[in-house]
């Protein structure tokens, strides 16, 4: 924030000071979620850049999407991530619920919408997830960042690296917290990764998405999102507004066996965005997949790891992460991988008064997060606006055959279970050692074994379990394994 209002604020030698000061002062009040502005559209023709997208989570079909894949400032939808980091310290067993967050100085003296902690104070990290869920608490997310990652700006980068393995290619976090940063960047596309991930990851704690409100040292504090409660099928989960992302929204909606997650980024006020978004659960929530989940579930890839495009009938083209099986999705004679020619976009865009500048310091083309060439726009040289550079073409794409290779210790059954991919086989094994452990008598007859997979130099190593000879028992033991925090799917040998 600082150095957008320093790039707009560059006064001339006649240019008084005080002025100067006064507007400086004036711009680090916007807080990273508007309680204060409610539902009211901010004076003076106020148009932030817009984009949104809704994705069927049983089909992984597209149901809408404007400017997907457009660079847009995140804002408090950012703390997602941060709570996404946080559960996956609780499930390590790092942190439980009753455990106490310590509040730095620095931490305290973040810009509201906050809880006003006091420096050297603690939280409890049950409160502090219902702090951000709810009023989006900058201090608390700030806090977060710290306990888990030593400093804020560590903790931002684990944030993105995570961001990676879990297919968001286009991603860049700066903060815990969404408060300003030109360098803070994401798509709408990339929002309904993590919206999908959460749920898959952390089923036990993403219940916390829904509280109301919760009382907190004698105060009551409401929820931000007013789609709770209020549009059917509704269950989460996230607000989010600073002055140059708009009124931005991530929900996820089930009903009647049918499920989907939707973003919406630049809305014009919280009322516009609401409508928006009830708008388009209600259009596309009908239209969702009610039988049985064709995708498998979001998980995390090892950094060196490749995400694989496969061909999808239903949608063109989806990214499938390197766990996906060739044989879940309609294909010919081999599964063809999609690599786009440019990962990351050359140029800098400049929506909204911030400007916003490609994610910093990719990872290396080895841990590059493979997505669908449509989904990565080549920038052209020159200037253009974001509406076109939003409609640039896709770049060609190349094809390459993915090869798997069973490991020879056990025959697998009709069906299996599938829980991830690693970039070591030993990891494989220990993640099938923890599972088996955690679910135990649903995976008591079950075989674990792994599965490697070789593409384009990279080795990966499929952790599965066999000893299922109908659908319906690997569904039940998968549903186990989710209940105790692992993500998985049910598929046939």
């Amino acid at each position: 924030m600082m150095r957008s209002v320093l790039r707009r604020l560059q006064p001339s030698r006649a240019l008084p000071v005080a002025l100067v000061a006064t507007a400086f002062a004036v711009a680090l009040t916007e807080p990273a979620d508007a309680r204060r502005r409610g539902h009211h559209r901010p004076a003076g023709g106020y148009n932030p850049p817009y984009a949104a997208m809704v994705v069927d989570v049983k089909s992984g079909r597209t149901l809408h999407a404007v400017n997907e894949d457009a660079l847009r400032h995140p804002a408090s939808i950012t703390k997602v991530m941060t709570l996404y980091m946080l559960f996956e310290q609780m499930e390590r067993g790092r942190f439980a619920l009753d455990s106490e967050l310590t509040v730095s100085a620095y931490a305290a003296a973040q810009s509201p919408s906050k809880l006003g902690l006091r420096p050297g104070s603690t939280i409890e990290v049950e409160d502090a997830i219902k702090a951000l869920v709810t009023k989006s608490a900058n201090d608390v997310a700030c806090a977060i960042g710290e306990n888990i990652g030593g400093s804020e700006s560590r903790f931002a980068e684990m944030m993105t690296r995570k961001a990676r393995s879990l297919g968001m290619s286009r991603t860049n976090f700066a903060n815990a917290s969404g408060l300003p940063d030109a360098d803070q960047v994401t798509t709408a596309r990339d929002l309904t990764i993590l919206a999908r991930a959460i749920q898959d990851r952390f089923p036990r704690y993403y219940r916390y998405f829904q509280t109301r409100s919760f009382a907190f040292r004698g105060r009551t504090i409401g929820n931000h999102n007013r789609l709770l409660g209020a549009v059917q099928g509704v269950d989460g989960i996230k607000t989010g507004y600073t002055r140059d992302s708009g009124f931005n929204l991530m929900t996820a909606a089930r009903l009647d066996d049918r499920q989907i997650v939707a973003i919406v980024l630049g809305g014009k006020s919280g009322a516009s965005r609401d409508r928006i978004m009830a708008d388009l659960v209600r259009s596309t929530l009908p239209r969702a997949y009610a039988g049985n989940r064709q995708t498998p579930a979001v998980v995390e890839v090892a950094e060196r790891a490749r995400p694989a495009v496969v061909a999808d009938a239903a949608s063109r083209t989806r990214t499938q992460v390197a766990s996906a099986d060739a044989d879940e999705v309609e294909t010919t004679a081999s599964t063809a991988i999609s690599e786009p020619l440019d990962i990351m976009p050359s140029r800098t865009t400049t929506p909204g008064s911030a400007g916003m500048r490609r994610p910093a310091s990719p990872l290396p083309s080895s841990a590059q997060a493979y997505a669908p060439a449509a989904i990565q726009p080549s920038f052209p040289a020159g200037g253009k606006s974001e509406a076109r550079l939003a409609s640039v073409d896709a770049p060609s794409r190349v094809e390459a055959p993915v090869r798997s290779v069973a490991t020879p210790r056990i025959t697998p059954t009709a069906w299996v279970i599938q829980l991830g991919a690693m970039d070591d086989e030993d990891k494989a094994k220990s993640m099938l050692a923890e599972a088996r452990a955690r679910a135990g008598g649903m995976l008591g007859k079950a075989a674990p074994y792994t599965v490697k997979v070789e593409h384009g130099g990279a080795t990966l190593y499929r952790a599965r379990f066999s000893g299922f000879s109908e659908q319906d028992d690997a569904q039940d033991a998968c549903k186990a394994l989710k209940r105790s925090g692992f993500s998985c799917f049910a598929t046939r040998s």
